[in-house]
């Protein structure tokens, strides 16, 4: 039997528990320690013997993890946590701040490089698991448009951007496609859509008291790559209602390639990939944990620097030999 795969989890909030929730159901992997910004003594693991620790301990832990999942937000943690923890670990991390990604992966990879470790980046559902399925449908349609429709459900990212306004006690905020046109695309239309025309941004917030809602209506509505290019409907609401009706982390999406394909191009054909999620951080977490195996492995093999789910072979995700993926599963 193979070496069970050591992993820390740096961030113990919904992502994080998630983490640790995934690792439970794969035995070929074992939480080490949890490493948190937050008072050790308020975090629970599911195991109470697993160690929890300040972030300022994490490198003491660099002989005894083999891969650290990285649980924070893409706004304010990911951009210092990445490349520094890239320089002591291999990582996973679920950067989704899509036009900072490029930039994102140069300094992930640089630490990487440096250091001799793998670290994949923007793992996750979208990006991640959509991008996986854009780029397919796009090489197997090469006539075509790609189109990505995400909720309606709550976007982890976003809700995180809004809480980090000032005057923001706590919010959540709704991806919602628009209906019109998802239809459109699924008829193979190939309509030529804007950002504001494909989803609405729904926000629930609780302001703290004696806060100017206009100014946080305004900042979050203007606040770039996240909601400026969005209508975006701001709700001011109290905790109790908040916790009442927007508890849920339901999630999901499509991506659709509608294509063209024959010697005159007039055989329309639909690619869909679509996720409904009852618990987006839970999911999230457990694409997280499968890609954990792969930076494992990757490392061992010599792939060092940043990677993304473009770069991983999908054998590399699962815990079968390729023996039984070919026998189960081709």
């Amino acid at each position: 039997m193979s070496a069970v795969i050591r992993v820390g989890i740096a961030g113990y909030g919904n992502l994080g528990k998630g983490v640790d929730a995934a690792l439970k159901q794969n035995p070929d992997m074992e939480l080490v320690a949890v490493f948190t910004r937050r008072p050790p003594n308020v975090v629970k693991p599911l195991d109470d013997t697993v160690p929890v620790l300040p972030m300022d301990k994490v490198q003491d832990y660099q002989d005894k993890i083999d891969v650290m999942i990285l649980c924070g937000g893409s706004a304010k943690d990911l951009p210092q946590q990445g490349p520094e923890l890239a320089a002591m670990f291999n990582t996973i991390d679920s950067f989704d701040t899509h036009a900072k990604i490029p930039e994102y992966f140069s300094a992930v990879d640089n630490a990487a490089r440096m250091s001799g470790h793998t670290g994949i980046i923007s793992v996750g559902w979208d990006p991640g698991l959509f991008s996986l399925n854009r780029l397919i449908a796009e090489a197997v349609l090469p006539d075509g448009a790609t189109y990505t429709f995400w909720g309606k459900g709550v976007s982890q990212g976003h809700s995180d951007a809004i809480r980090r306004v000032a005057g923001v006690k706590n919010a959540i905020q709704y991806t919602i496609p628009v209906e019109e046109a998802m239809n459109r695309v699924r008829a193979g239309e190939n309509p030529e859509l804007t950002t504001r025309e494909k989803h609405i941004r729904e926000c629930f917030v609780v302001a703290e008291e004696g806060a100017d809602k206009a100014r946080i209506e305004n900042e979050i509505k203007t606040m770039p790559n996240y909601f400026a290019d969005y209508d975006t409907i701001v709700h001011f609401i109290s905790e109790e209602e908040l916790k009442m009706n927007h508890s849920s982390m339901a999630h999901g999406g499509f991506v659709i390639r509608s294509g063209k394909t024959g010697a005159n191009k007039d055989t329309t054909n639909i690619y869909e990939f679509s996720l409904k999620l009852e618990s987006n951080p839970e999911f999230s977490a457990s694409v997280l944990v499968a890609y954990a195996r792969a930076a494992y492995r990757l490392n061992k093999e010599g792939k060092v620097g940043a990677l993304t789910v473009f770069d991983v072979p999908p054998a590399y995700l699962s815990p079968k030999t390729g023996a039984e993926l070919r026998k189960e599963l081709l």
